[in-house]
């Protein structure tokens, strides 16, 4: 197996109906001789996953016969969610966490403060009513919501659009 199909079937630690690399998390796989140099950028700077993460990929690649191992963590450009593969976004909804739509783009100029969050519209991965609402605005992870549909009664997760 390539380093490159190593690094691809790691799953990630916090969400792990994905891999890292359906998540977009991984930047690079270099090969120099029979070191192995993988760069990652985590969802966003204070994940705390991420010592977990360069874990999981050293050690599946030294599982698989490559020899020295460096997982860099880069953090520009930063993550989006536009990363996210369209693999990946079939797997959230199977799974039952709502996929994000297209990340917001800023508008040139100054950034108008708001004191709420905008309304969003987010699609029941479970029964595919657009009739939603939000009941935190965090789950069990920083970039998860939690909402509740409103036709099916189901609660369910929505993976926020960053």
């Amino acid at each position: 197996m390539s380093a490159r199909e190593v690094v691809a079937s790691v799953v990630d630690p916090e969400m792990p109906m994905l891999t890292l690399d359906d998540l977009g998390v991984v930047r690079d796989v270099a090969i120099d001789g029979d070191a192995v140099t993988v760069t990652i950028t985590p969802t966003y700077s204070g994940c705390p996953a991420v010592e977990e993460m360069r874990t999981d990929l050293a050690d599946a690649l030294r599982a698989a016969g490559y020899g020295p191992v460096l997982v860099r963590t880069v953090f520009a450009p930063a993550w989006s969610t536009d990363w996210i593969s369209e693999a990946g976004r079939r797997k959230l909804a199977e799974a039952g966490v709502a996929p994000p739509g297209s990340a917001p783009r800023p508008a040139p100029g100054p950034v108008p403060l708001t004191l709420t969050a905008p309304p969003t519209v987010v699609t029941c991965p479970n029964c595919g009513s657009r009739a939603t609402e939000e009941l935190s605005r965090f789950g069990p992870t920083a970039c998860t919501a939690l909402r509740r549909c409103t036709t099916c009664r189901e609660p369910f997760e929505h993976m926020k659009e960053i």
